[in-house]
C-alpha cells in the first residue's frame, strides 16, 4: 500500500411515581405483563470514579468565557430534553420522591431506574423491564403495529411516536413536542454567537438554533465541517439513536461544550489524510469498498468542559466522530473530536488498575496513555471507512441493520481502527512506537469496555470482539495466574478476519448475520465474568462521573 502522508428498596412514594409515569405522554397504559417481576439489583453509584472537568481558559478573551456559559445553559436543556425521551416527563418529581440517598444519585447517573452498566437491570422494585424504545414509542405499540402503520416519515430521526384520539399511531416532532424547550435553547445558542471571536463558529451556531427550532440538521451539520478557526466548539442537539433499541431509529439530545487543545491537534491534523488509500487496502472484495472516504475530514483534540444528555448517560463517551447523516459523510468526511481530558480520567482511573490485575507481567510495559489515545482516535477515524449504503442499493447500512446498527458500526470501527494503527506503523508514519504498545493497551481497553454490559452499543461490540480474539488464539488467558496476555502474530491474522466479516455483514445488510453474531459471540462467558468479578473485588471503577459546570471553571 502506499501512501502521501484513533439495591436498596425505596419508599412506597416512589414506586408509586414510575406506575404513573410509565403511562405518560399520551400512551396509553403498558399491559401488565409489563411489570411481572425482574431481577433487581444494588444501586452501585460507588462503580463510578468522580473527576472534575475543567479546562486552562486563560487563553480565552472574558466574551468567550461569558459564551462557555451560554454553551452550558443551553446544554442543561439538551440534558432536560434527554431525560423525557429515556425516560418520561415526571422525571423531577419522581427523583425528588426517592428517599434513599444512594438510589436517587444512581438514578441521576443512569437517567432512570435501570442500571445501564449491568444490561438495564431494575435497582428499585416495582419497575419492570427498561422499554426498548424507551419513550419515544407507546409502552403498549407492538413492532408489528408500528411496521404496519401508514405514517410517511416514520423512520425519521426526529419524531415521537404516540397514540391519536382513536388509539391510533400518530407522528409528532421533536419541534413540536418540546417547542418551549427548543426556542429557549435557540435564543440561547443566538446569544453566544454574538459572543463568539470566530465568525464561521458564529454563523455555525445561529444555523444550529434554526435547525434545534425546525427539526432540518442536514445544513448546520455541512456548516459545522468548515468551521476550524475556532477555539471554543459545541456539540448539541438530537444526534445518536442508542437510546432507541426497538428500532434505532430515533436521536436523543445531547451536548458536549469543547474548548481546543491546540498543541496535541496539531500533531493529529494530517492522520484523516490516510483514508482513501486505507480504503482501498480493506480486506474485502471491490464492492464492500467502493465509495471513497470523504478526505475533507477534521481530526483535532480538546478538553471537554460539560457533558449533557445521552452522552452523561452511565458510560461517557471520550472521543466523538460526527455528523452520522451519510450524506454529509460521504460529501464532506466527518469531524473526529478527542476529549483528552476525559481521556486521561480513564486511563489513569480505570485502564492501568485494570492491566495490574488481569495483564500478563511480561507485557504490563506496552500499555501507555499515548497508545491508549491513539486507539481511540483511530476508532473515530475507522468510522469513515467500509461503506453506509447496502451492496445491493437497498438503502443504507444504518437502515438495513435496524436495532443491530449501532454495535455494528462499533465493532467496526474497533477492529478497523486496529488495522488502520497496523497498515500506518508498517508505512512508518506512526514514528518511533513499538506496535505492541497498541495491541496490548487495546487488549486492556477492551476489558474496560466489556463492564459496560450488553445494554451498551460500544459494549456489545467489544464482546464479540473479545470472544473472536479469545477463540482465534490472539489473546491468551494463563490458567495458573489468570493473566491474560497478546499472541502478535496470530492479532494481526484475527484482526483481518474480523474486519471482513463486519464488514460483509454491514454490506450485505444481513441483519439476520448480525443477530447470530451477536448471540454467539457478543457474551460474557463463564470464565471473563469471574475475571471482571476480580476487578470488582478490587474496587475498580467502571466508569467516570463529572463534577461539571460553570463554578468548577470559574466562569460564574
Amino acid at each position: 500500500m502506499s501512501f502521501t502522508k484513533i439495591l436498596r428498596p425505596v419508599c412506597a412514594i416512589a414506586v408509586c411515581a414510575v406506575a404513573s409515569l410509565i403511562s405518560s405522554c399520551g400512551a396509553e397504559p403498558a399491559p401488565e405483563s409489563a411489570y411481572q417481576p425482574l431481577e433487581v439489583v444494588q444501586p452501585r453509584p460507588g462503580i463510578y470514579a468522580d473527576f472534575t472537568l475543567t479546562a486552562d481558559l486563560g487563553e480565552l478573551t472574558g466574551e468567550q468565557q461569558q459564551m462557555i456559559g451560554l454553551l452550558i445553559d443551553a446544554s442543561q436543556i439538551m440534558d432536560d430534553l434527554y431525560w423525557h425521551q429515556a425516560f418520561g416527563d415526571d422525571h423531577e418529581s419522581w427523583l425528588e420522591s426517592i428517599a434513599d440517598a444512594d438510589t436517587r444519585r444512581f438514578a441521576e447517573l443512569n437517567y432512570g431506574p435501570w442500571d445501564r452498566l449491568d444490561d438495564d437491570k431494575p435497582f428499585m422494585e416495582g419497575i419492570g423491564a427498561k422499554p426498548l424504545g424507551a419513550n419515544f414509542y407507546p409502552r403498549d405499540m407492538s413492532k408489528e403495529e408500528f411496521e404496519e402503520a401508514y405514517l410517511p416519515g416514520k423512520n425519521g430521526l426526529y419524531s415521537l411516536i404516540r397514540r391519536d384520539e382513536e388509539g391510533g399511531l400518530k407522528l409528532i416532532p421533536y419541534h413540536v413536542a418540546y417547542a418551549d424547550e427548543l426556542k429557549a435553547a435557540a435564543d440561547l445558542l443566538r446569544a453566544a454567537a454574538k459572543l463568539a471571536k470566530s465568525s464561521d463558529f458564529s454563523s455555525y451556531l445561529k444555523l444550529r438554533a434554526a435547525a434545534m427550532i425546525s427539526d432540518e440538521y442536514q445544513i448546520s451539520d455541512m456548516f459545522w465541517m468548515d468551521v476550524r478557526d475556532n477555539d471554543i466548539d459545541v456539540v448539541i442537539g438530537p444526534i445518536e439513536t442508542y437510546e432507541d433499541a426497538l428500532f434505532g431509529y430515533r436521536a436523543s439530545y445531547e451536548a458536549y461544550v469543547l474548548v481546543k487543545d491546540l498543541e496535541w491537534s496539531d500533531r493529529l491534523s494530517r492522520f484523516a489524510d490516510f483514508l482513501p488509500a486505507l480504503q482501498e487496502g480493506l480486506p474485502v472484495p471491490d464492492e464492500y469498498k467502493w465509495e471513497t472516504p470523504g478526505t475533507d475530514s477534521d481530526l483535532n483534540a480538546y478538553d471537554v468542559v460539560y457533558y449533557a444528555g445521552a452522552s452523561n448517560a452511565a458510560g461517557k463517551t471520550i472521543a466523538i466522530n460526527l455528523p452520522n447523516d451519510e450524506v454529509v459523510q460521504l460529501s464532506r468526511g466527518t469531524r473526529r473530536l478527542q476529549l483528552k481530558n476525559a481521556m486521561r480520567a480513564k486511563f489513569d482511573k480505570i485502564v492501568e488498575p485494570i492491566a495490574d490485575v488481569l495483564i500478563d507481567e511480561s507485557q504490563r510495559e506496552h500499555i501507555s496513555f499515548d497508545a491508549f489515545f491513539a486507539n481511540t482516535m483511530f476508532h473515530e477515524v475507522a468510522h469513515g471507512l467500509g461503506i453506509k449504503n447496502t451492496i445491493d442499493g437497498h438503502g443504507t447500512v444504518r437502515e438495513a441493520m435496524l436495532d443491530m446498527s449501532s454495535s455494528m458500526e462499533e465493532g467496526k470501527a474497533d477492529i478497523l481502527g486496529l488495522y488502520m494503527i497496523t497498515e500506518l506503523h508498517k508505512a512508518s508514519e506512526l514514528g518511533d512506537v513499538d506496535l505492541r504498545d497498541y495491541y496490548v493497551t487495546f487488549m486492556t481497553s477492551v476489558f474496560r469496555s466489556i463492564r459496560f454490559g450488553a445494554s451498551s452499543a460500544h459494549g456489545k461490540a467489544n464482546m464479540v470482539r473479545f470472544n473472536f480474539f479469545l477463540d482465534s488464539g490472539a489473546f491468551i488467558r494463563d490458567a495458573e495466574t489468570g493473566r491474560y496476555s497478546v499472541d502478535f502474530d496470530q492479532m494481526e491474522i484475527a484482526m483481518t478476519d474480523l474486519s471482513r466479516l463486519l464488514l460483509t455483514i454491514q454490506g450485505d445488510g444481513d441483519y439476520e448475520g448480525a443477530v447470530q453474531l451477536a448471540e454467539t459471540r457478543g457474551v460474557i462467558r463463564a470464565q471473563l465474568q469471574a475475571d471482571l468479578d476480580r476487578l470488582t473485588d478490587a474496587n475498580i471503577p467502571v466508569d467516570i462521573t463529572f463534577q461539571q459546570g460553570a463554578a468548577e471553571l470559574g466562569i460564574e
